[in-house]
């Protein structure tokens, strides 16, 4: 170990780190509070039919994940890191607000509450893209190249994502999903305020904190980055015309046909030609860089499982979950705070485990494919939980509360991992980009899980594949056999892809 990675070591992490997680911490209250009540909000304020309302759910989320495409390239090219998070914070905020006025008129005035409801979520899809890469971007950097440090540092930012994550639900629930659907309102309010203050946090304490080993300033604006783009009208008239677009685009899946998955397969496509047609990058590079395509792959079965939460998992808590206490009735959005919370709770334990287990500890693929072995043991878990009960019988809060621990233990061995493999094997110039094609595949990801919620059972029978879904035991064991298909088929790979990293 060389002096420079001892020294680091001793001090600990930078309170760099600690800044980035503060921010992460209120978009992600913002995002996920927002989440755990959008669908009850479609179904009981504005009335879509449940099928309607999660593939709609899932084109958003899914936007939410493709548009890091665009913000992380012009990052990388022209506004930086720090000006495209506040840049995209403010749009954010924005968007919560006219989501606001959404629930305010949605009964008074339903034409224009349809308008403001896709307004608001374009915006919020638009300004996410400029937000998510380069902060995920930007923790990679506080280090120096090979530090053993950055594992453990993605945990704790990850801990940052769901400590927001946990308050979001329980803040937005608490004031929105109340049972009156005009509350809802309240529950874009509040995120929109914790949206306000992670711009600010990042506004006030990155020129001091977020520097480099080196001690420089880190996320400012790239070397040779025209002028002209960074004026701020011109930088308002971008965000602009990005907004329109991502409006537009929900819309347009939403409401005339259904594209989005045609467009993430192009934009896959797309980059993976432009980075393998790159003649400045190595064959190692251009190897490693297959490693961070292959395991974006496998991603895509775990996030189209995971993400039932914030729509069919949120229509069974609702329903058929047994959610009264006597004293008080817990809101179906709390259960989405259990994923957090959990995470939470376990995310040293596993940041301890990994540098532990020292020369032993798995490879970051080997961890990958643990994580969606764990999801597939969480649907198991429901699964038996609710077979042979009748569609009219609740059951007991276990069921939801053990398969979020499991689910939540599958997270810490897939995501920050994930994060943390791609800004290790990324090549510098496309540090940004790369980080995108990790969200896009959880874009892919998203979007088969609104088609997939979408499956949830409503008395009918439906199929999915040749597969027959007559009962929520039927829908939960979907989830089962595909993550654990993907599961086996990564583990077997797992010593292949270990090489390719050429570390």
């Amino acid at each position: 170990m060389n002096t420079m990675n001892q020294e680091n070591l001793q001090k600990g992490h930078p309170k760099g780190l600690y800044v980035l997680f503060a921010t992460e911490m209120w978009e992600r209250f913002n995002y996920y509070g927002m989440r755990a009540i959008l669908v009850l909000f479609m179904t009981k304020a504005l009335l879509f039919d449940k099928v309607f309302a999660s593939n709609l759910y899932g084109s958003y989320t899914s936007l939410i994940y493709l548009t890091p495409l665009l913000g992380g390239y012009i990052a990388d090219r022209y506004w930086g890191n720090r000006r495209s998070i506040i840049a995209g914070g403010i749009v954010m905020a924005i968007g919560e607000f006219v989501l606001f006025f959404c629930g305010t008129f949605y009964a008074s005035s339903p034409d224009m509450a349809m308008i403001l409801f896709f307004s608001g979520l374009g915006l919020m899809i638009a300004g996410n893209g400029f937000f998510k890469p380069n902060i995920s971007s930007m923790v990679g950097q506080l280090y120096p190249k090979a530090d053993k440090r950055i594992d453990s540092a993605y945990t704790i930012f990850y801990m940052g994502i769901n400590t927001g994550g946990a308050l979001g639900p329980f803040v937005c629930g608490f004031f929105g999903d109340t049972g009156n659907p005009a509350d809802f309102r309240w529950a874009f309010l509040a995120g929109g305020i914790g949206m306000i203050i992670s711009v600010i946090t990042l506004y006030v304490l990155n020129n001091k904190y977020v520097l480099a080993p080196d001690k420089s300033i880190i996320g400012l604006t790239p070397a040779g980055a025209p002028k002209k783009v960074l004026k701020p009208l011109n930088i308002v008239l971008i965000l602009a015309l990005i907004s329109v677009t991502t409006i537009g685009l929900l819309y347009i899946d939403a409401k005339v046909v259904n594209y989005l998955f045609y467009l993430l397969i192009i934009s896959i496509v797309l980059i993976a030609g432009i980075i393998y047609s790159d003649k400045s990058l190595s064959t190692v590079e251009k190897t490693r860089v297959s490693v961070i395509f292959s395991v974006s792959f496998f991603v895509i079965f775990f996030w189209s499982a995971f993400e039932q939460a914030g729509a069919s998992l949120t229509f069974f808590a609702e329903e058929q979950t047994q959610r009264d206490l006597g004293f008080f009735k817990v809101p179906s959005s709390f259960f989405q705070s259990l994923n957090s919370i959990f995470v939470v709770g376990l995310a040293p334990v596993f940041a301890w485990l990994w540098l532990k287990m020292g020369k032993r500890e798995p490879a970051s693929p080997f961890k990958m494919a643990i994580g969606l072995f764990l999801l597939a043991i969480g649907y198991l878990w429901i699964a038996f939980g609710v077979k042979d009960v009748q569609a009219n019988i609740k059951v007991s809060m276990i069921w939801l509360t053990g398969m979020y621990m499991m689910h939540s233990m599958g997270e810490l061995c897939l995501s920050p991992i994930g994060l943390s493999l791609v800004n290790k094997l990324a090549p510098l110039k496309f540090g940004s980009l790369l980080m995108a094609v990790w969200f896009t595949a959880n874009a892919f990801a998203n979007k088969l899980a609104g088609v997939l919620s979408g499956y949830y059972p409503d008395g009918k029978t439906t199929s999915f594949l040749g597969y027959q879904i007559t009962n929520l035991y039927d829908f939960f064991m979907l989830f089962v056999g595909m993550a654990g298909v993907a599961s086996l088929i990564l583990f077997l790979l797992s010593s292949k892809l270990k090489k390719m990293m050429h570390e």
